[in-house]
């Protein structure tokens, strides 16, 4: 019988109103191994990365509790903002960091995070990444010696093909409207195609920066900004749309890139970090969509055009993607990856 399995999450794992990447991540995976152990969650309420203390004591107490030489996995934006502790019970526990961004790479983050998750890297027993690219960074960041992060790439469910529109002018974004998911960029590519006819809905969280929510729907008046969508009406959104755009600044994966090649979307990403590997290619090497510099305007806006002027373009990307669709993991096979983790 495999030893249990404590895991440190984040207090909103679960909230239909906050969902995340990393929370749906979390949360797949611990299903998926609880299949085969006990799983015992530590779920820590707190604004994490910027824990009070009264979180930091009750994350502090629960490692405590814990028996001597437990395997605990901690959702990195928990265990990098508390290096003191992750430092205190690294004799003690068995503790491996699953990192889905560098603390540092959130626009805005403060200033002390990076240094904090160089800390708790390096007081692990073991670090995973969601990509290759995420990995090599993490390592290049924090001076680890290379190929020691692993790496379990998020799955993807089996999903419905998207018909798709002849003209291709249905464009969809799915991220939380935040500076590092770039809606800002997106938008500004779109202004200047005002010429061509598109829509364009933005699906993801309103409230994470209020300002910056505010500044970019005042830019257009034809980008539609539909909030926060699950379930049935995240999956009727991806039905209805041509073109998948993630715009990001920093991304370590993109697990909508993969949700929307499920359903034989074409995506147009940017070229950071984990965004290529999860776009991939199709089995004869073909890119299913495009990939653009971050933070450039004029190359998101020249892509968006082509995709919309060019009928060869959008069938050879809907090719890709659908031939890319029948290579996709699945949950199982990042459980597996994290599993071998675990178990070392």
């Amino acid at each position: 019988m495999t030893d249990p399995l404590y895991a440190v999450l984040p207090g909103d794992i679960d909230d239909p109103a906050a969902p995340s990447g990393g929370n749906t991540y979390d949360r797949r995976v611990l299903t998926g191994l609880a299949a085969n152990r006990t799983v015992h969650e530590i779920a820590v309420a707190g604004p994490w990365p910027y824990p009070e203390a009264e979180q930091t004591r009750e994350l502090d107490d629960a490692l405590r509790g814990l028996p001597d030489g437990a395997t605990v996995l901690m959702d990195g934006l928990v265990a990098c903002a508390v290096p003191g502790i992750v430092e205190a019970h690294a004799a003690r526990l068995r503790q491996v960091v699953l990192v889905h961004l560098p603390l540092g790479d959130e626009v805005g983050a403060a200033p002390e995070l990076p240094a904090r998750e160089r800390r708790t890297v390096r007081a692990a027993a073991a670090v995973v990444a969601t990509s290759e690219g995420a990995a090599r960074r993490i390592e290049a960041l924090h001076d680890l010696r290379p190929g020691t992060v692993h790496v379990a790439p998020p799955g993807v469910d089996p999903a419905p093909l998207a018909q798709g529109s002849p003209e291709g002018h249905r464009l969809l974004s799915v991220a939380a409207v935040t500076p590092r998911k770039a809606q800002d960029v997106l938008v500004e590519a779109l202004v200047s195609l005002d010429d061509l006819p598109w829509q364009c809905v933005c699906v993801g969280a309103l409230d994470r920066d209020p300002a910056f929510t505010a500044r970019v729907r005042s830019r257009s008046e034809r980008v539609r900004f539909a909030g926060t969508r699950t379930g049935a009406a995240l999956d009727a959104t991806y039905a209805a749309a041509d073109l998948l755009v993630l715009p990001s600044r920093a991304e370590t994966y993109g697990m909508v890139v993969t949700e929307a090649l499920a359903r034989g979307i074409p995506v147009l990403g940017t070229e950071v970090e984990g965004v290529p590997e999860a776009v991939g290619r199709a089995p004869d090497g073909t890119v299913p969509g495009g990939l653009v510099p971050p933070g450039d305007v004029e190359s998101l806006a020249t892509a968006l055009r082509r995709w919309l002027t060019d009928a060869e373009l959008r069938a050879t990307w809907r090719t890709a993607a659908r031939a890319r669709r029948e290579k996709l993991r699945g949950w199982d096979e990042t459980t597996r990856r994290l599993s071998e983790v675990l178990d070392l």
